[in-house]
């Protein structure tokens, strides 16, 4: 920004804490601030202002003793900020009218006194700042634009620039009086011959964060981003600036990070307008937000546009509107219509242009989420809008909490790309015996001796599914009752059932169609054995037809996970590229086997690509559905885990990598136990947890237990025994997202 002042102010503060270069770094308050006007036109200096400032928490370290020489007796008497901070402005502007002059600029050593103490500290004691702390000139880079070759200096501070220049150093011994004489002479020297220099550019501090939307083609540097960790889930896009403030962000450079099921996971990356804002932002590794710390890492471009970037034209006009505040509404009915979702929010509550302002998020058949993103014009809105959470919307009760642009984006790609029936993620196959498909298991088959009930609800169990039936259960084959589920083991909403004939199916198809289950209307289908092998492949089904799987690539050749299967190509090419729900499916009986490991089965991916849950089933109808913690399935087969982990009871191990399918055992090295981890632990979580530790994606080794969940341990292998120990002492202690993990060195 150009400065047209005439005036500078050199400025001048220390905290309770860390000073010079670790300024702000800890949290401490503002204790003392030194002031003093330089006429730029005259050459002349004003009278030099030292002011002690009372802090909240009356105590000072030891080291902050050591180097000023304060003591708690100086400030114990002082203002308290906000008054000291009145006091200067009302000083500096009473002294440049008296010298004729219009407009002043504060002058620093150095953007910390600004950046990292003044703004943090204003912003978390809800102070308003003067306008004249919002812009100020680094005498630093000032002295290098007229000194260029002084950038060889190692250490560029206020004794070497003098030193520089031919000065002696200052022999005030007074903390703040010595800064502050040391940067009048070096800046009336500058202005003299032979450097004769023009202080005519300012930094500025952003005075609130400016939303906006992120192409996935865009180019963002590396160099400007990070990773915070750690965020209460309510955090908006507004609240994370607030905990940078001081700090530029980017415009839409805020992207909360959702989880597998869109929730947020506590953590956001943050794109800052250069460099050396980021490295600002990394001094604030573990500041506090309310009650959290925040853990802050570096993080890359490409991280950034994966959460942040977006594509859909829809969102980008959605999006368009400037100074908009999002709020994300969820659990909306299925029916609910943009009317009454207006209606829902009340005239108290307008939306910006009506139902322009209101996206609702829909899957790629267009069916409904139950979320949708609405736009207030000003925060009197928004507010209004938030106090209706949890109030009622036909028979469902709403979410509604603030949101950004950047996790509309997210939300939109994540449904966007999401097939109609949520798919396991990767896990390892190994070559095992291939069993034959269990007897009660449907054939594909042509014939629509089926249907497929759609939007039930998630506590349905097969007795609901009966009395929904009503008269037709008679009608259902012998073990013809499937439930899907989800990827945790969860019912998805799904079931596909069995008719003894064509003619019966579509009797139930046209009975049962929007008939309600707790309160709920179902959809019903007619469907035949192969159709409900496509849509569990990712197709669609509705009364409308049949679709094929989106993104479909004949032409892929299969993963290599399948290579452990004797299956024709025919096969392959279509049921190989699309990863199977978990179907709960019945399983006969089967005579005892005394074994000292678990039976497991794995099935050849046919083309209705189920997976056996080994559950429980009564003399006519299977069981309901269970979660995981109780069924026996694996990830990937006991045996192949059991040269490392041979102390453990009945771990499971999946490799990090699909590099790592072909060898689940740890890489040679030192390596680190880790216990205590949460059960959805992935790999990227774990790799950013040791970041800085230059680990590969192979060195991680997650342990799993019968039930296919997370054990809560983990291996981690490290290039050698010294960077395992200091790993060990460094990061035990510390929360992974919010829990305490233990970390143990083996020899």
């Amino acid at each position: 920004m150009a400065s047209h002042s005439d005036t500078l102010v050199v400025f001048f503060g220390a905290t309770a804490g860390a000073n010079g270069g670790k300024l702000g770094s800890d949290e401490r308050e503002i204790i003392l601030l030194v002031w003093q006007i330089v006429d730029l036109h005259e050459k002349k200096v004003g009278k030099l202002h030292k002011c002690f400032v009372k802090p909240d928490t009356l105590e000072l370290t030891d080291q902050c003793k050591e180097e000023t020489g304060l003591t708690l007796e100086d400030i114990v008497d002082a203002e308290p900020l906000d008054k000291v901070l009145e006091q200067i402005q009302q000083s500096v502007s009473s002294e440049v009218k008296c010298l004729g002059r219009s407009s002043y600029t504060l002058l620093v050593n150095g953007p910390h006194v600004i950046r990292q103490a003044l703004h943090p500290e204003a912003s978390k004691k809800n102070l308003v700042l003067p306008e004249c702390f919002f812009s100020f000139v680094d005498l630093r880079k000032e002295f290098l634009k007229c000194c260029p070759n002084a950038s060889s200096v190692p250490k560029l501070t206020l004794s070497s620039m003098l030193d520089y220049v031919g000065l002696p150093a200052v022999s005030e011994q007074m903390i703040g009086v010595r800064e502050a004489n040391s940067m009048v002479q070096l800046t009336l020297c500058i202005l003299d011959e032979p450097y004769n220099h023009k202080f005519c550019c300012a930094e500025t501090v952003n005075s609130k964060f400016d939303s906006g939307t992120c192409s996935k083609t865009e180019s963002v540097d590396s160099e400007t981003v990070i990773r915070a960790r750690g965020l209460p889930w309510q955090s908006s896009d507004q609240d994370i600036a607030r905990f940078f403030k001081g700090l530029n962000i980017a415009k839409g450079g805020v992207a909360l990070c959702l989880n597998a099921q869109g929730r947020r996971n506590g953590e956001a990356l943050v794109r800052f307008i250069n460099a050396e804002h980021r490295d600002l932002a990394l001094e604030r590794h573990k500041h506090h937000m309310g009650s959290r710390y925040i853990e802050v890492y570096k993080a890359t471009g490409e991280e950034f546009l994966k959460i942040a970037g977006g594509t859909s034209n829809e969102v980008a006009q959605f999006l368009s509107k400037e100074n908009q505040v999002i709020i994300r509404m969820r659990g909306l009915p299925f029916t609910a219509t943009t009317q009454e979702v207006l209606s829902f929010l009340g005239p108290e509550s307008p939306v910006t242009d009506g139902a322009e302002g209101l996206l609702f998020v829909k899957y790629p058949d267009g069916r409904p989420t139950g979320d949708a993103f609405v736009l207030f014009s000003c925060e009197e809105y928004a507010q209004n809008a938030l106090k209706k959470h949890k109030q009622i919307l036909g028979k469902r009760y709403i979410e509604l909490f603030r949101s950004t642009a950047a996790e509309v984006q997210q939300v939109l790609n994540r449904y966007m790309s999401t097939p109609l029936i949520s798919t396991l993620p990767p896990s390892p196959i190994v070559p095992l015996p291939v069993l034959s498909t269990p007897p009660f298991l449907p054939t594909a088959s042509s014939t629509r001796d089926c249907v497929r009930l759609r939007g039930l609800p998630y506590t349905a169990g097969i007795e609901d599914i009966l009395e929904f039936m009503g008269d037709h259960t008679v009608d259902i084959k012998t073990h013809g009752v499937h439930m899907v589920l989800n990827q945790q083991g969860r019912p998805s909403g799904d079931a596909f059932i069995q008719m003894k004939s064509p003619d019966k199916a579509f009797l139930v198809a046209q009975k049962c169609h929007k008939k309600t289950m707790k309160d709920r209307y179902v959809e019903v289908f007619q469907c035949s054995t192969e159709e409900m092998s496509i849509v569990l492949m990712g197709g669609t089904l509705n009364r409308s037809g049949l679709s094929p799987p989106p993104c479909k690539l004949p032409c892929l050749s299969p993963p290599t996970a399948y290579a452990a299967f004797p299956t024709s190509p025919a096969i392959l090419s279509e049921a190989a590229l699309y990863q199977p729900p978990l179907l709960a499916a019945p399983r006969g009986p089967q005579t005892a086997v005394h074994s000292p490991a678990h039976a497991l089965a794995y099935y050849p991916p046919q083309p209705h690509l189920y997976m056996n849950m080994n559950m429980n089933y009564t003399a006519y109808y299977p069981s309901p559905p269970v979660s995981p913690s109780t069924v026996g399935y694996f990830a990937a087969p006991p045996g192949a885990m059991a040269a490392a982990v041979a102390a453990q009871a009945h771990p499971v191990a999946a490799p990090a990598h699909p590099a790592a399918a072909s060898s689940v055992l740890p890489q040679p090295g030192a390596l680190v136990r880790m216990q205590g981890l949460p059960y959805n632990t992935g790999v990227k979580d774990i790799l950013s947890f040791f970041q800085g530790y230059q680990l590969q994606p192979d060195a991680v080794l997650i342990l799993y237990n019968f039930s296919g969940q997370c054990s809560g341990e983990a291996l981690i292998t490290f290039p050698n025994e010294d960077t395992a120990r200091r790993a060990v002492a460094e990061r035990s202690g510390h929360p992974f997202y919010g829990q305490q993990i233990h970390l143990v060195f083996c020899n």
